[in-house]
């Protein structure tokens, strides 16, 4: 049975980032705490509580004064940063440098009268963080169902959460589009009166639609691992299943049955934007080892 990682999995260069922020700053010995779990993965986040990254919340704050929290690449909303400087807390920002650019995009458009809709999951981190951008204004929505929830007399941009699936982005914005007489979509750009605009959907997530579902395809078998709270590993987990009915999805090597791999020439591993690679290739080992415990 032939084991294959896939190469184009593993984590994004926004989380890549925020952990060598992390480590880094953990160097000098000094406490650093991460204002909640530094990615959606319980075995990454473990591996870094073992050399010093304590993840703490938003009500432990005001016992951290004069201490280091870290912003993890979600980033947070304006009354974070707000209450840090109240606490004497020193901040490293760690926010991914694209949910930034959709924050300050964001900010533009409210300064400016827009009604903000954003389409995400309304407790995800990244999502609290933006919406705090509009005073708490912005109307979330997961689905083409939740659009009545918009007003349609107000001039209106549709933003995007980094992670979430460009397909149902675009039906709601020529939903929107039919609806609001002055409506825009969100993008990166400064001439984002552009009907023909980008979403602000992270590249590094959308761009492995194709790639993953060719390479679940190519596989006999596949195997999705991803902490359970991951919003996009939700969401390649799905494209993968499309692909290949024979997709299970595991956190941990732990999880393997040996029963899944029956009669599998071909298995392929692949994880979400937050899955380390070194998890991958402890995957790819453990499903070796249940092949040789069969054939014997």
């Amino acid at each position: 049975m032939k084991v294959s990682v896939d190469r184009n999995a593993g984590f994004c260069w926004g989380v890549v980032r925020t952990i060598d922020i992390a480590e880094e700053e953990m160097s000098s010995g000094e406490a650093l705490y991460s204002l909640g779990p530094i990615i959606h993965n319980p075995v990454e986040i473990d591996r870094l509580k073992a050399v010093g990254l304590e993840t703490v919340t938003h009500d432990d704050l005001a016992g951290l004064r004069g201490k280091r929290v870290l912003i993890r690449a979600h980033g947070e909303p304006p009354a974070t940063y707000a209450a840090a400087r109240r606490l004497g807390i020193t901040l490293i920002d760690a926010t991914c440098p694209v949910v930034t650019k959709v924050q300050e995009r964001i900010r533009k458009f409210y300064d400016n009268g827009y009604q903000i809709v954003i389409f995400g999951k309304k407790d995800h981190a990244e999502v609290i963080g933006l919406v705090g951008h509009t005073n708490g204004e912005a109307v979330v929505i997961k689905s083409v169902e939740e659009i009545d929830k918009v007003e349609q007399g107000r001039k209106t941009v549709l933003f995007s959460q980094t992670t979430m699936d460009k397909a149902t982005f675009y039906k709601i914005a020529d939903l929107l589009r039919k609806k609001i007489q002055e409506f825009v979509v969100g993008t990166f750009e400064e001439s984002a009166i552009d009907f023909h605009a980008k979403d602000t959907i992270c590249g590094q997530v959308s761009g492995r639609d194709k790639k993953l579902r060719e390479y679940a395809a190519a596989n006999d078998v596949m195997v999705f691992v991803a902490g359970r709270n991951s919003s996009n590993g939700k969401v390649l987990f799905d494209i993968c299943h499309e692909a290949n009915p024979r997709s299970y999805f595991i956190e941990n090597p732990g999880e393997l049955k040996s029963a899944w791999f029956a009669g599998a020439e071909t298995v392929g591993i692949s994880g979400a934007t937050s899955t380390p690679q070194w998890l991958m290739e402890r995957v790819k080992e453990a499903i070796e080892e249940l092949a040789a415990e069969r054939h014997h």
